[in-house]
């Protein structure tokens, strides 16, 4: 009798619940809308769908003529190694100086931690957001007009997408702390930098490891073509073998500069494997 009674509270306490309207009605809208909105937009931009049964086709047959054989003795040259070099070095600074200029930005634009809310952090929003809103690409063209051709315009371009990159996670992370540390300490009369240090940063110190490893992820693969648009590095080289229409030169450009990315993204894979169990 006691299992019988179980087994029919159990059945009386599930609910059959299904969308009704009005929320069925809001559901299949939502869905048409999306639907109408993709064939609209592919109608007005004029996109080609029966171009695309044959696209693998077609890529196959430009790179067997005009990609191979791959020229590998040109990126052997001790020239080319100088820019593989370069560019891993501008990438470094270039993450560096944005992770160092985002600490205090992140506490800033964070709600929770900002000194004012209703005149730094705005502003520190509004800078994380700008250096967000422009891709590296604008930041490389802006700089190289600005201060010539070179590796200088390259660390700066990239100093400014890691600020906006790393910027907003820092701050968000910072953002959900538990705020009871910071209270305490402040309780007891510490002061700004004593609640950053034992109170903030014990909480977010594997959080800023991670995302300081994923910024230099997404600069390193930045800094291989910045140099596309005059910034220096292996993108100066692609550039050039483009407008000289090498084919093969380039085919081995691009392979190297994959290479290099898996090999970037193999590292940090392992090292966010190494703090993800060292939690």
């Amino acid at each position: 009798m006691t299992s019988q009674s179980s087994k029919s509270a159990i059945v009386l306490q599930r609910k059959w619940s299904r969308f009704r309207y009005p929320e069925s009605a809001i559901r299949y809208s939502i869905w048409l809308s999306v639907f109408v909105f993709l064939v609209y937009s592919v109608e007005y931009l004029d996109i080609p769908l029966e171009r695309l049964l044959g696209m693998l086709g077609r890529l196959g047959e430009t790179l067997a003529n005009r990609y191979y054989p791959v020229d590998i003795e040109y990126i052997m040259d001790a020239d080319y190694g100088e820019y593989v070099v370069e560019t891993i070095q501008m990438a470094y600074l270039g993450a560096l100086f944005g992770l160092l200029v985002t600490i205090p930005l992140g506490w800033f634009a964070s709600i929770n931690m900002t000194p004012s809310r209703y005149y730094v952090y705005p502003v520190a929003r509004f800078i994380t957001m700008v250096c967000r809103a422009v891709h590296e690409m604008i930041w490389a063209i802006l700089f190289v007009s600005i201060l010539g051709f070179g590796m200088l315009p390259g660390v700066l371009a990239l100093t400014f997408f890691c600020t906006g990159f790393a910027g907003k996670l820092f701050a968000e992370e910072i953002e959900a702390i538990d705020m009871g540390p910071v209270e305490a300490i402040r309780a007891t009369g510490g002061n700004l930098f004593q609640v950053m240090v034992f109170g903030v940063f014990p909480q977010v110190r594997v959080a800023l490891t991670g995302i300081a490893i994923y910024t230099w992820d997404v600069a390193f693969r930045a800094a291989t073509v910045v140099g596309f648009f005059g910034a220096g590095g292996m993108g100066w080289y692609l550039k050039r073998n483009i407008m000289q229409i090498e084919t093969h030169r380039t085919a081995a450009i691009l392979l190297s500069i994959i290479a290099l990315v898996v090999i970037s993204e193999v590292i940090s894979a392992w090292a966010r494997d190494r703090i993800s169990k060292s939690q």
